[in-house]
Order: structure tokens, then sequence, then C-alpha cells
């Protein structure tokens, strides 16, 4: 799960809206462009919506766009559940009903990208294809689900802050900006731990198998990074996934609008 460039928000994100979907949780958004087909930017763990920026500006010119930060992230209503990928992929198809937004392509970075294969398998009707870029696992293995659970249980130890940056330094590249590296560890360190904890056992609990085997719609997986396809691909993690996998994500991106501008 390779970081995505951003930490700061850009001055396009100046005003911003906060809704109270019918769970009574407020969910911090921003919406800009016009066009179909609507694009939702959906960011990761630890994260807000300020790291899809580049990609919510590029894309405002041609489509109406939103991002949003999740429950407990960024300005969205910190609560004390909800952090399991279904109740997340609620809260997403809920704030786009209450914005009117229909058969949109969830795009989602890392936790993301899980969130909208979840959404597409609960709430098809909103949903017309779903990017899932460097998404976490799909369908997790034991030998993942151990990796987890020791993260988890010593981000819980005294040396947890410590714990969590090795994490988080580990998913850039050698090539990475080392000034932009250090303020999204930062960023993504300093998110609470009574988030951040629940967040990764939402990811060892999510039925990703299933929520795959009744995602219908268009499903496009971007790896980014330096391990070659054949390496990504040994990780059966992912050999489940039923879907287009490409490498560079601004190819794949252009890729994909093509080819929904055809169909």
């Amino acid at each position: 799960m390779h970081a995505l460039a951003a930490a700061r928000k850009p001055s396009m994100f100046a005003f911003t809206m906060a809704q109270a979907t019918r769970t009574g949780v407020r969910l911090h958004h921003v919406e800009a462009g016009a066009g179909d087909p609507p694009i939702v930017f959906v960011h990761g763990w630890c994260c807000d919506l300020s790291y899809l920026a580049p990609q919510f500006d590029h894309f405002k010119s041609r489509h109406r766009v939103m991002a949003m930060d999740l429950r407990g992230c960024g300005a969205s209503d910190r609560t004390e559940g909800g952090y399991d990928i279904p109740t997340l992929a609620d809260d997403v198809a809920r704030l786009c009903r209450e914005l009117g937004l229909a058969n949109a392509v969830i795009a989602g970075h890392s936790l993301g990208g899980m969130i909208g294969v979840e959404m597409a398998a609960r709430h098809p009707s909103l949903v017309g294809a779903v990017v899932a870029v460097d998404p976490g696992p799909l369908a997790i293995l034991p030998e993942s689900r151990a990796t987890f659970e020791a993260l988890i249980a010593n981000m819980q130890g005294p040396d947890g802050e410590a714990v969590r940056r090795e994490f988080v330094s580990g998913m850039f590249l050698p090539a990475d900006d080392p000034d932009r590296k250090r303020r999204i560890i930062d960023a993504m360190c300093s998110a609470p731990t009574e988030i951040a904890i629940p967040y990764l056992r939402g990811v060892i609990e999510w039925n990703g198998a299933g929520a795959l085997h009744l995602c219908a719609t268009p499903l496009l997986v971007v790896v980014l990074g330096a391990i070659g396809l054949t390496g990504w691909l040994a990780k059966a993690d992912y050999v489940v996934i039923p879907a287009l996998i490409l490498c560079f994500g601004l190819i794949a991106f252009g890729l994909y609008r093509r080819r929904l501008r055809r169909g």
C-alpha cells in the first residue's frame, strides 16, 4: 500500500462542506465540476481527502467530482465505532445519495479501494465502476492476517508510535522525495491510535472474497510501485480479483476513462 503524493490541502479545498447522514455522522467533503460519470474519491488508512487532491483537480474539468474524509479522519466526526469496511461503505453510499451522485466511479486508494468494492457489492445502483488504487488485501490469507494482528498488538504496546512510523515508512519507494515522505509520515502518524487500530481490525475482519463475488460492476485494480506484475500476482491475497490489472496510475486512469466513454 504505497503512499500517494499530497500532504497539505491546496487552495481548491478552501470551500468545504460537512453533511450529516441519516445516522447522524457528519462527513466532511468537497465537490467541484460537472459531467458524467461522477467520480467519488475515497482516501486510505490514516489519511484524508487531501491525499487525492491531484486526481480531484485533474478530473474536475470534465467530471463532477467529490472527495470526502472518512469517519474519524480529517474533519469528519470521530465516532466510538463504525470503522469496519461495510459501515464505511454505507457512509460513502449515504453521502452519495444525499448529494445526488449515482452511477459514480468510486476511485479509492488503499483502504479506499476496499471500501469501493464493498460499496459496489452493497449498493450497486450507486456504483458505475470501481477503481482500486494499490488496495489492501481483497481476500486476506492467514499469513497476512497474522501480520496485521501482530501490527495491531505492537501498536498497542509501549513502542506503538515507533511501530506505526516504521510501518508507514515501508509504504514508500527509495526514489520518493524525502521531504514529502516526512510530511506524509508525520500526517498519517498523527491520526489517533483509537482510530488507526479499529481501521486495521476492519481490514482483517472484512469478507473481501464475498464482496468480490457480489461485485458486478467493472473493477480496475491499479498497482503502483516497483513491484513487477509477476511478483505482485504471486501474492495470493490478490489472485482472486476478477479485474484488469495495470501498472502506472496515469496510464490506467486514461485507459479506463476511454473505456467508459466508448461504453
